[in-house]
């Protein structure tokens, strides 16, 4: 694969294969003067006063190759770790211009270049390392420019450029010349394709198989591919995630039921994980058959989003396996009644023990009835959190209180009653 300096490797090929072209087709004596070859913005270009004749080579427009767009693997998996380099493939689009300030020497000019495209469609591995790597001119003499392009590795990539006209309507040429900001002069259009660059990042590359499923100790064969029939797949699958009372969320201490298929085994663990805390913790599972475990959530851990999953060694298997995650929302737990709740004129003061205890970087409020309040100065992590209510309601009257941390609000509902009722989470006011 050829590198960044491909796309000026190209330009430098071209205008070496115009230059040695007319060169070898005597141009100099059918115009009677000399030629000159070179690749500058059209608006850029100035004749002299004694005649000059030029072709300019001009790149205008560079597009992804549509073929090779897609012909590799992603370059990167769903964690972001890059597992492949596909290269950058690129279409050259060029604009050959030919200047004269005498009669027809453009339009001379202009056939003797389209014929030497016309006979090299492809550019030749030795044309372009003759181009870049040229063995006439001493190293010192070249621009500093060209020497850099000895590294393009034009001539090693895998794809030979193809040169193939190209055509510009009217319309479409009036606009470009406009853009350009320069005077028309016969122009041709050409594209090159196609150039790969490719990328030198370092990626991750998976060993090799050596067999499809477990090797027989005696027999030394491989199990081969297992084909099933029916559509649940013979792997341990979490379906679904259920907090103890049906409830949406869990709470620390709460036991947590887990349904899915293929989840009998033995040293069953369940994980937790929460990214933004940068927790990881397990726990074994306390009850359960193939379809079903429970377990008890630790009650030091975070409020927060977790991602559960279960870990387990199936009997016909040799090596463990891990299901699939699913998400679990542990919501905080007040400890009632409060620890203390004083009341001085119309302002109320409450003391609550609180579990899991609050971390750095959460939020934290307490809803009392349909008023929220937010706690007093707190010193993290904080294992209680007090509320100055002011302007409370009547002394003796009773509210639901709700513990709001990260916006997961402790349960007030008992869904297991017909018809549901609300918990014990009343607080009195003094």
């Amino acid at each position: 694969m050829s590198n960044a300096l491909a796309i000026a490797g190209v330009t430098a090929v071209i205008k070496d294969l115009l230059n040695n072209g007319l060169i070898d087709q005597a141009i100099a004596d059918t115009m009677g003067k000399g030629v000159i070859v070179t690749a500058k913005a059209p608006d850029t270009v100035v004749l002299g006063d004694e005649g000059d004749t030029q072709l300019n080579l001009f790149l205008h427009q560079v597009t992804p190759n549509v073929a090779w767009r897609n012909a590799a693997l992603p370059s990167r998996d769903s964690n972001g770790n890059r597992i492949t380099n596909p290269p950058l493939a690129l279409d050259l689009h060029y604009l050959l211009t030919a200047y004269g300030q005498a009669e027809l020497e453009a339009e001379i000019l202009l056939g003797y270049a389209l014929q030497l495209l016309h006979e090299t469609p492809v550019l030749p591995r030795d044309a372009i390392r003759k181009a870049l790597v040229p063995t006439v001119l001493g190293g010192s003499i070249l621009p500093t420019v060209y020497e850099s392009l000895r590294g393009a590795d034009l001539a090693e990539q895998v794809e030979l450029l193809r040169i193939t006209p190209a055509a510009l309507g009217t319309e479409e040429m009036s606009r470009l010349w406009s853009a350009l900001q320069a005077h028309y002069r016969p122009t041709v259009a050409f594209q090159v394709s196609v150039v790969l660059i490719d990328s030198r990042k370092a990626s991750r590359s998976p060993l090799p198989v050596l067999s499809r499923g477990e090797t027989d100790p005696v027999s030394k064969r491989e199990r081969g591919v297992i084909a099933f029939n029916g559509l649940t797949p013979p792997l341990p699958t979490l379906e679904g995630v259920i907090p103890a009372g049906r409830q949406p969320v869990a709470v620390p201490g709460g036991e947590v039921t887990l349904e899915g298929h293929h989840l009998d085994g033995v040293d069953r663990q369940v994980s937790f994980s929460l990214p933004a805390l940068k927790i990881k913790r397990s726990v074994p599972v306390t009850s359960g058959g193939p379809d079903k475990v429970s377990f008890i959530v630790p009650s030091d851990l975070p409020v927060g989003l977790y991602r559960v999953e279960l870990a387990l060694q199936r009997l016909e298997d040799t090596h463990p396996r891990r299901t699939n995650p699913l998400p679990l929302a542990l919501a905080p737990q007040p400890v009632l009644p409060p620890t203390s709740a004083t009341r001085n004129g119309t302002t109320v003061t409450l003391v609550l023990d609180i579990t899991p205890p609050l971390q750095p970087g959460q939020s934290a409020s307490l809803v009392l009835g349909e008023r929220e309040v937010a706690p007093n100065e707190i010193t993290l992590p904080a294992t209680s959190l007090t509320f100055k209510i002011a302007d409370a309601p009547a002394s003796g009257t009773r509210h639901l209180a709700r513990l709001r941390i990260d916006g997961f609000e402790s349960p007030i509902v008992d869904r297991t009653a017909t018809p549901p009722a609300y918990l014990d989470r009343w607080i009195t006011l003094p």
